[in-house]
């Protein structure tokens, strides 16, 4: 599976569950993992923090925790990066 689909699931995933559930980054890699058995934890991953630099996804922390998300048109704008 190449990089672009793997980052493709993870956005997906991400997506459907915005508004319902704050995910950690390891609930991510553990549910694409367990739906495409021959990833791996590291491949899953270095596709995830790639996301992360680029500004796709982004960490968010509240409550004293972290977890992943789909940043907002308002942090796009703000960070200049639409």
């Amino acid at each position: 599976m190449e990089q672009k689909e793997i980052q493709d699931e993870i956005f997906a995933y991400l997506e459907k569950m915005k508004g319902k559930k704050k995910l950690k980054e390891k609930d991510v890699i553990k549910k694409i993992m367990a739906d495409h058995a021959e990833l791996d934890k590291n491949t899953v991953k270095t596709a995830l923090r790639e996301m992360i630099n680029v500004g796709k996804i982004m960490y968010a922390y509240g409550g004293g925790a972290s977890s992943v998300e789909i940043p907002s048109e308002e942090y796009l704008k703000e960070k200049g990066l639409i």
